[in-house]
């Protein structure tokens, strides 16, 4: 097969069609940050310097697609949530003084417009300048940050609004997370009109660790299945992340119509590919802390060999589980990077794929 460039690569998986190696997306802002020599809190309100990071890495290692992503925090700020700031770690929402004392409080909120508030306008400068520089040679995922139903726990309070679910008016907590559900959408249009080839979400708290699938039907699924709709249909492909152990509820989110469903370590990735089939590409999911930052490069090898074997390697980014630690070892990243070329030739995935039908 002819050698396609890294964005062709990612193209080919997203179409599930025959790629010449599987493509390789890490979720690698942290290590983005520690290759080019800088901590996440130096970076994280300056666009060229995020956009600078990941250059160096992706020039470094040579992996397919770019996640642009700083932290879980930047939607809720630029809605008015007060945010703490750490020069070695990811800013995180203040939960002990939420924006909402109630869920009533939403009435008073605007839109943040990503073009003007907070630093969403930072985000959007990164995904610019890789378009500038990286435009049809590597696939670049501008991230929406956080999903309607994590958005509306972090403006609320996790704790409080997973207790709002039980004991508040329902029209109420539906009027937050539609709130929240424009909120997204609006930043992963951004994302689209900044360059990006894809956006995504994180629904850390609507995952079965905090909310049973039942109550992820009731509340956190109707919304992500509009902004898929609103989002694709604006023509950018959306990316789904749910952490956690999600297998109960993995065919629900590929019911959710998004187009890449991102696959937390907990999962078994086979038995993932069999329940979605060919309904949403797969992203993931070798364990971030063990192999990747606690382990050897030939068990990181093993691990994305076995994920490649069991989901055929179609329709598949090979990736981290979650965002990849800060101290991940160069030889690690390296390792999942190879393994693609190791193990997931187009060749090779023929033939997995005929052991699997």
């Amino acid at each position: 097969m002819e050698k396609m460039n890294s964005w062709q690569r990612c193209m080919a998986a997203m179409n599930f069609e025959m790629p010449d190696r599987i493509p390789v997306v890490p979720q690698a802002f942290l290590v983005a940050c520690r290759t080019a020599g800088y901590q996440i809190g130096q970076i994280n309100k300056d666009g060229k310097l995020i956009a600078q990071t990941h250059l160096v890495s992706q020039e470094k290692f040579g992996y397919d697609g770019i996640v642009v992503d700083v932290d879980d925090a930047t939607l809720a700020e630029a809605c008015g949530a007060k945010v703490q700031f750490r020069e070695d770690d990811v800013a995180v929402v203040d939960e002990s003084e939420p924006l909402l004392k109630s869920l009533k409080d939403v009435e008073n909120l605007e839109l943040p417009d990503p073009l003007k508030d907070g630093r969403l306008p930072v985000w959007l400068e990164a995904t610019q300048i890789l378009r500038q520089k990286l435009g049809g040679e590597v696939f670049i995922m501008g991230r929406a940050d956080q999903g309607p139903f994590d958005l509306a726990c972090l403006l609320r309070g996790a704790q409080n609004f997973l207790m709002d679910l039980l004991t508040e008016d329902p029209k109420d907590v539906y009027k937050v997370l539609e709130y929240c559900r424009n909120a997204a959408i609006r930043f992963a249009k951004a994302q689209k009109d900044a360059g990006a080839d894809a956006t995504s979400i994180g629904e850390a708290y609507a995952g079965p660790n905090l909310i049973s699938p039942d109550m992820y039907h009731d509340f956190a699924f109707e919304h992500e299945k509009i902004m898929a709709q609103e989002v694709q249909d604006y023509g950018i492909p959306l990316s789904l992340h749910i952490c956690g152990d999600a297998s109960n509820i993995i065919d629900e989110m590929a019911n959710t119509g998004s187009q890449i469903i991102e696959v937390d370590w907990k999962v078994d990735m086979g038995r993932a590919k069999k329940i979605v089939g060919n309904r949403a590409v797969l992203m993931g999911n070798v364990d971030p802390s063990d192999p990747l930052v606690w382990g050897t490069p030939e068990q990181v090898r093993e691990k994305a060999k076995n994920i490649i074997e069991q989901t055929g390697g179609m329709g598949v980014f090979l990736s981290s589980g979650c965002a990849m630690g800060y101290n991940t070892p160069d030889e690690n990243m390296m390792a999942l990077i190879q393994s693609a070329a190791d193990y997931g030739t187009a060749e090779q995935l023929a033939e997995y794929q005929r052991r699997l039908d």
